[in-house]
C-alpha cells in the first residue's frame, strides 16, 4: 500500500468546494432552516466546515460553540476564537468543565473501584453534542456534524456526542481531502490560524492524547480506506 494518498487536482477541489457550499445551503432551504449552530474546536475538521457554513449561509446566520474541557489546550481555545473573528460569525463560550464533574460525581457510586477510560471521554464529546442540540433547538438552528469520512469509518466517533448534528457536511471526505480542501480555500482567503494545519490532531479527552495514538498516521490510513 502506497503511504501517499491521490491528490486532488485545484479544479477538482474548486467542485467540491462549489458542491459542499451548494448541499449545504439546498439542505437549510428544503428544510426551512437559515441558521446553523456547530461545535468549534481549534481543529481542523470544525474549521472547514464553518468556513463552508458562512460561505453557504452568511456569517450572521452561523454560531460556533467553544466548549473546552480540563484537557483542552489554551491554543485550541485561540485558535477557535481567531476562526470566528477571520470569518465573522458568532461564537459562544460554554465549557463543559462544572457539568461534567457534576455528571460524574452522580456517577460515582455505581463507577467506584472502576478506572477512567472510553466512558469519560465519551461523557465528554456527548455533553458537547447536548450543548449543540440545545442551541439548535433554542434558537431554531440547525446542527451541523464536523466528522470526516476516515474517523467514521474507523469507529473514531462518539454516538449521541460529535455524532450529533442534521448535516454532517464533510462526512464524505477523507481527512486528507480535509486538508487540501482547507489548504485551497485559504489560499484565497485566508481564515482558518495556520496552527491549525500544523498540529498534530487531538480529540483533547484526555491529556496528550492525539489521534495517532489510536490510529495509523492519516494519509496511510486513507490509502487503506481507499482500497
Amino acid at each position: 500500500v502506497s503511504s501517499a494518498p491521490s491528490r486532488l487536482a485545484d479544479a477538482e477541489l474548486r467542485a467540491l468546494e462549489i458542491m459542499l457550499i451548494t448541499g449545504i445551503r439546498d439542505y437549510f432551504r428544503k428544510n426551512g432552516f437559515s441558521k446553523a449552530v456547530l461545535g468549534i474546536s481549534g481543529g481542523i475538521d470544525s474549521a472547514l466546515v464553518a468556513v463552508l457554513a458562512c460561505e453557504a449561509l452568511g456569517p450572521e446566520n452561523v454560531t460556533g460553540l467553544i466548549m473546552p474541557s480540563k484537557f483542552s489546550s489554551s491554543h485550541s481555545i485561540e485558535d477557535a476564537e481567531e476562526l470566528a473573528r477571520n470569518c465573522g460569525f458568532s461564537r459562544k463560550h460554554l465549557p463543559i468543565k462544572m457539568p461534567l464533574s457534576t455528571f460524574q460525581l452522580a456517577l460515582k457510586p455505581f463507577f467506584e473501584g472502576l478506572s477512567e477510560d472510553m466512558t469519560e471521554e465519551n461523557l465528554q464529546s456527548r455533553l458537547r453534542g447536548l450543548s449543540v442540540m440545545a442551541f439548535s433547538n433554542k434558537f431554531q438552528s440547525l446542527a451541523l456534524a464536523t466528522g470526516n469520512r476516515s474517523e467514521f469509518a474507523m469507529g473514531y466517533s462518539t454516538l449521541y456526542g460529535d455524532m450529533c448534528g442534521a448535516l454532517a457536511p464533510i462526512g464524505d471526505l477523507f481527512k486528507t481531502e480535509v486538508y487540501e480542501l482547507a489548504r485551497f480555500l485559504q489560499a484565497s482567503r485566508p481564515r482558518i490560524p495556520e496552527r491549525t494545519f500544523s498540529k498534530p490532531p487531538s480529540a483533547e479527552l484526555r491529556p496528550n492524547q492525539t489521534d495517532q495514538d489510536t490510529l495509523p498516521p492519516y494519509e496511510l490510513l486513507d490509502s487503506c480506506l481507499r482500497l
